[in-house]
């Protein structure tokens, strides 16, 4: 008999909602400092989630809560990278 995996939930951190991985998008700071978006949620570093939705990101980008959360400044590029994720799907 199949076990239920648990869905692993991760809040966003703008809504502060509790949502599946899947639905959210992980954006992290390598010890580096470079900040880049982890298609595979997997790579070293402090993440941050967030949803997939442009409005969300785009509070984010006003707010600067991903530079808030990651405690380094966030390129625009980066989030315009985000917004091409979201308006794809």
């Amino acid at each position: 008999m199949a076990k239920n995996k648990k869905t692993p939930l991760r809040k966003c951190v703008v809504t502060k909602e509790m949502l599946p991985k899947q639905q959210l998008i992980r954006v992290v700071r390598n010890k580096d400092g470079e900040v880049f978006i982890d298609e595979t949620g997997k790579k070293n570093g402090r993440g941050a989630y967030l949803t997939k939705d442009a409005e969300v990101i785009k509070t984010a980008q006003e707010k600067s809560i991903l530079s808030h959360h990651l405690k380094t400044k966030v390129d625009k590029e980066l989030y315009d990278q985000l917004l091409d994720m979201v308006q794809e799907d």
